[in-house]
This record gives C-alpha cells, structure tokens and sequence, in this order.
C-alpha cells in the first residue's frame, strides 16, 4: 500500500519538476518561411518523451525501495514494534502498539500476536508409560497468550507465533506429556485418562505458565498393538466374569423362588388336609343312625319301586312267620 503511494507521490512531484503535464514538453514547434509565406511545423519531441519515461521509471524504483510499510493491528491482537538498528536494536527495544502502525522496514520489525483462544493439533509423538511400554500420542489443546508478557517472551525467544507454537511450546507440551506418563502405568492411563490428562495441564502450566495457559488437552493416547489386544482381553474376562457372577445370583433367586413356592404349596396342602380331616372327623360326629334314616328320607322322591313279571314268571317271596 504504501509503495503504491510512494509511487503515485514520485510520479507526480516529478512531472511537475519537468513539467511533465504540459503538452509543449511532448511537441517541438518549427516555424519554416518557403515562397514567402511562414509555416510551423510539429513533431514529437523526444527529450520530453524521455523525461516522462524516466519519471515513471524512477517512480516505480522509488516504490519498490520504499522502506514504509503500513500494518493494523486486529482486534484481540498485540502487537510489537522491534528496532534493528541503533543504540536501541534487538531485544532491548520493543514497543506495544495498536491501531495503524507506519513502520520503517529496513530497520524495524513488525510481530502480531493473538490473545484470544487459540486451538494447535500436534502430529503423532511416542512417549514412554511406566513400566517401558511405548504409546503413541496426537496431543491437541487450546492456549491463551497473556497480553502483558508478550515483549517479554520475545525478548527471550525473538520469533513470531507460529514458531513458537511448533518450536518451544511443543517441546514443552511433549516433555510434559511423557513425564507425567512415566508416573502411570498403561492400565491406569486408560482407566484414569481424566485424572492422566489433568496431570498433564498441571505439569504444562508449570513450565509454559509464564507466558501461555493451556486448557482442554486431549492427548489422543493409543497403546501398542499388544497392550491393546492385551487390554481387550482382559476387559473380555472381567466382563465375562461379571456375566457369570450375574448368571450365578440369578440362578440362586430363581432357586431360592422355587423353594419359596414349593414351600408355599406344601404349606397349602398341609392345610387343606387338615381341613378335609376335621371336616370328616366333624361328619363322623354327626352321621348316627337316625340321622343317616334323615338323610335317605332327604333323598326320597316319592317313588316306590314297581315290578312287572312276565305270563309264564314265578314270583319266590320268602315270608317269616
């Protein structure tokens, strides 16, 4: 942008120093006198010409070397301005700016950092659990820049953002990561991957705390191929285990219901008899003689029995005297 600018502002300071925007600068004027009579004649002046290409010429030369470079600071950014020349060069001259920044380029250096949220996904690391077993991890985690230490931090490390995300920040996200590892076995790693990983933070906020504070670390950890089927087999017996041990109450409930039922049955028919046995005793009681002769009059429909014999028949009656 700026250079644009220089360009236009040559162009135009020199034209006017040439008079480059008169027309007599692009035309030679002749008079000539034939038979009397004056004529003037045109042609092209090739010094104005000259002029005018060597103006734009220099005015594009003047833009490409212009040093001032034109920057704006986003909102939810810090910037820094750093001298490299002078009594003031290097670290010990950082500045804070904001807004537009118009800065020397050949002997100034402009850094922008965010000090908003920022989320990094890590390639793959190995680390080492205890115990010598080697895991792979895929670290991703989000970061905030404290605003108030940026000179700070570039003072010591002397690069922009992304260098330090894939430089020192890394080197410390890593280290911690396999530190922390070393104090859990591989069983509680991915038994206890919440209190693993908050471990972690902890141990990053430590080292990079000065600067950045990490939140939401994910290690992505994945164990070796043999851990895992080891792993695998093992929740399978537990699993298994638990099966058995919930068959095995189910079948004592199932059991213990049968009992309870047969139990409940028998009680029953204990009962029952002894119903039935005092009924009969009662009934014993009450069935005399007399009351058995009731009992068929009760019955009686008012019939007598009838016997028809035939013509050639024998009636036998056994009478007593």
């Amino acid at each position: 942008m700026i250079g644009i600018l220089t360009f236009v502002i040559a162009v135009v300071v020199l034209a006017i120093a040439f008079k480059l925007f008169s027309a007599d600068t692009y035309v030679l004027k002749k008079e000539r006198t034939y038979n009397g009579q004056t004529y003037t004649e045109t042609e092209t002046n090739a010094v104005g010409i000259t002029k005018a290409v060597g103006v734009v010429l220099l005015s594009v030369v003047l833009g490409f070397l212009n040093p001032y470079e034109v920057e704006r600071v986003d909102s939810g950014h810090v910037a820094i301005l750093v001298e490299n020349l002078g009594d003031d060069k290097g670290m010990s001259k950082v500045e804070y700016k904001r807004g537009w920044v118009i800065f020397n380029a050949f002997t100034q250096r402009y850094y922008e950092f965010p000090v908003f949220q920022q989320h990094i996904d890590y390639e793959e690391n190995t680390v080492i659990t205890r115990g010598g077993f080697q895991a792979t991890i895929k670290p991703s985690f989000n970061y905030s820049l404290n605003p108030t230490t940026v000179d700070a931090m570039f003072q010591n490390l002397r690069v922009d953002i992304k260098t330090v995300e894939h430089g020192w920040l890394k080197n410390a996200i890593i280290s911690s990561v396999n530190d922390v590892a070393n104090l859990f076995t591989v069983d509680s790693i991915f038994n206890h991957r919440a209190e693993f990983e908050a471990a972690i933070i902890s141990e990053a906020n430590k080292r990079v705390g000065k600067w950045f504070t990490v939140s939401q670390l994910r290690t992505n950890i994945a164990p070796p191929p043999a851990i895992t089927k080891a792993i695998e087999e093992k929740t399978k017996a537990v699993q298994e285990a638990q099966a058995a041990t919930q068959r095995t109450l189910v079948a004592t409930a199932e059991a213990q219901e049968k009992i309870a039922r047969a139990k409940g049955d028998s009680a029953q028919a204990v009962i029952a008899a002894a119903g039935r046995a005092e009924a009969v005793k009662k009934e014993q009681q009450f069935l005399t003689p007399l009351y058995i002769e009731y009992l068929k009059v009760q019955k009686w429909k008012g019939e007598v029995p009838t016997t028809v014999l035939g013509g050639n028949s024998n009636a036998l009656l056994n009478i007593k005297p």
